[in-house]
């Protein structure tokens, strides 16, 4: 019946419903909510998602099957495979350490830092072989440590001091080789900081100064000679100029003595051609601009 009842007994009271029945409803609707959960469960585990910057690692029963899953969503066989993530992104490791230069010098803090990534082309290689989590303690650590103090080792300590840039592009060249072979990729490499014991770097800092000073002596003393070399140059040049002026002036003159020479009535002519045209204030008998005074 519709309300619930199965009816009613002789003396008119309800009869209430069989029991059976209601369990009957109840176990089909249990195993509804569990088919749904049982599909979101297997749903959810059949996919992963593999963000930006990182590289899904697709295993089977331990074994890997992809190694190279790209970001997004990602199939996988609920509980047969699995799906781990690796940072593909740049990575940075810093230290600081000691060190002995050629000279046996102690450098008592060099602080360094390398930039690295992992070579994707070898990256199942170096998952199955070294370990994601063990790259820097297996790899990275002994080979900065090594080359490091191999190559300062090669240099006396105030090469190091002064030519810092090419001990750190050794380095970084000798660490590319080197990690490069077991699948990671050198981006840079750097020397930050280099302290040396407080004497040395006190010899240091004295010896600069005086190098220093002894240049600036030496751009002094060039500088007076670059200024007597040009009183010597305009000394040159001004005697020059001279003797091309005397040279000038004794060929006018020895030109005017062969005029004079040729014809005596030059000199009149150069009266009349320098003549400013004004008459004497006083005239007399003798008094003529135009007459030779003997």
């Amino acid at each position: 019946m519709e309300n619930g009842f199965n009816g009613f007994n002789p003396g008119g009271q309800p009869v209430p419903p069989k029991a059976g029945g209601f369990f009957k409803k109840m176990g089909r609707g249990f195993v509804i909510v569990v088919a749904v959960v049982a599909v979101l469960v297997i749903a959810s585990a059949s996919f992963t998602v593999v963000e930006e910057g990182f590289i899904g690692v697709k295993y089977q029963f331990g074994k890997i099957v992809d190694a190279n899953l790209t970001a997004g969503l990602n199939f996988k066989i609920p509980f047969v495979e699995t799906i781990s993530r690796v940072d593909v992104r740049e990575q940075m490791y810093e230290t600081s350490t000691t060190a002995y230069t050629k000279d046996t010098q102690t450098v008592e803090n060099i602080q360094v830092k390398l930039n690295y990534l992992y070579d994707k082309g070898e990256l199942e290689n170096l998952i199955r072989n070294v370990g994601i989590l063990n790259v820097e303690s297996k790899l990275i650590i002994p080979q900065v440590q090594s080359v490091m103090k191999n190559e300062i080792g090669q240099v006396k300590a105030e090469e190091l001091v002064q030519s810092r840039t090419v001990v750190q592009e050794n380095i970084e060249e000798k660490l590319r080789e080197e990690l490069g072979a077991s699948g990671i990729l050198v981006v840079s490499f750097a020397i930050e900081n280099i302290d040396f014991e407080d004497g040395f770097e006190e010899a240091i800092r004295a010896k600069v100064v005086a190098e220093q000073d002894a240049l600036k002596m030496q751009n002094k003393t060039k500088e007076k000679e670059e200024e007597a070399r040009q009183m010597v140059i305009a000394a040159e040049a001004e005697a020059e100029s001279s003797k091309i002026r005397a040279d000038a002036e004794a060929y006018a003159i020895e030109a005017i003595q062969k005029q004079l020479q040729a014809s005596p009535e030059y000199i009149e002519l150069q009266k009349v051609q320098k003549w400013d045209g004004k008459y004497p204030q006083v005239m007399g008998n003798n008094v003529n601009p135009f007459v030779t005074l003997e």
